[in-house]
């Protein structure tokens, strides 16, 4: 049995993981979160992988309220930074491989093309700028054996996120505005989920920064429109834009992402964006009528 540790496995990604370990029974997988392993915790972190001789870490765990953060910075960077080092020192020293998941916001989001792994990151908040921290001391522990996912708008059946905000807020109202110059990739938790595991498991383990959504893009208002047309809401949505919605964090207004690294490396196929979200509004339906 191979063991693998994952950590923040109550978030959207983490539970996702969960579901679907069932398929790997080749790998032992200890789920963690806050109350079994606190990660800003250095000796706690040291001592928990050295006893589990892991051969990966899965780090899901971030602080990821966007907004937040803007005023909460040192506790952002604790878990988005520092907390990063903790793992990596501790896999480093055991001889584990870490998957870490970062995100489209440690770009400025001007571009007018998907953003490649290799273009130069520029963060405008404070959550960006603190996931661009957690790469670069990831990669400084383990250069050769830690692969970074960054990842964008995700969503999934758990949690708070976009789909479930605008099925509330669809059966709540008449109407409701979303913004429609912000324009990305949704990623459906489940399918973020089965590339993690892909890497996990492939034959050979290629280290470095990838970016990972579903296939095709869309604004926000494009995105709660799909939302609740799967959904039969009649709640009539309305465009706006960024700066009709002002923000504490500024939102990247162009955050597609460049997959063919992931896809030629990895040989994967991504799902296209409106069916995994048909998959996981289904999902939401099915439980909704037993």
């Amino acid at each position: 049995m191979i063991p693998v540790l994952v950590t923040g496995a109550r978030g959207q990604l983490g539970d996702a993981i969960r579901r679907r370990i069932y398929r790997h029974p080749n790998y032992a997988f200890t789920l963690t979160d806050i109350d079994e392993l606190d990660l800003c915790d250095s000796n706690a972190v040291a001592d928990f992988v050295r006893r589990g001789r892991y051969a990966y870490i899965i780090n899901c765990a971030a602080y990821t309220a966007v907004d937040r953060a803007e005023s909460d910075a040192e506790r952002c960077l604790q878990i988005n930074r520092d907390a990063v080092g903790h793992l990596a020192t501790a896999a480093r020293e055991v001889g584990s491989r870490m998957i870490h998941i970062s995100t489209d916001y440690v770009f400025d989001g001007r571009a007018h093309r998907p953003y490649r792994e290799d273009d130069t990151p520029s963060p405008t908040s404070v959550y960006g700028r603190t996931k661009l921290a957690g790469e670069h001391v990831l990669l400084e522990a383990l250069p050769t054996d830690a692969a970074i996912l960054r990842t964008a708008w995700l969503y999934s059946e758990v949690g708070n996120n976009f789909v479930k905000t605008m099925l509330r807020l669809g059966a709540e109202r008449p109407e409701i505005r979303v913004v429609n110059d912000q324009i990305g990739s949704p990623t459906y938790a489940g399918d973020l989920a089965e590339a993690v595991l892909h890497i996990l498991t492939a034959p050979t383990f290629h280290p470095g920064v990838y970016h990972y959504t579903n296939e095709g893009t869309c604004s926000w208002y494009d995105f709660a429109c799909h939302i609740l047309r799967v959904a039969h809401l009649t709640c009539i949505v309305l465009p706006i834009s960024t700066a009709d919605y002002p923000t504490p964090a500024a939102r990247p207004a162009y955050s597609v992402l460049d997959k063919t690294r992931i896809c030629t490396v990895y040989g994967l196929s991504i799902p296209r964006w409106q069916d995994s979200l048909d998959r996981c509004l289904h999902h939401f339906m099915d439980a909704a009528s037993r």
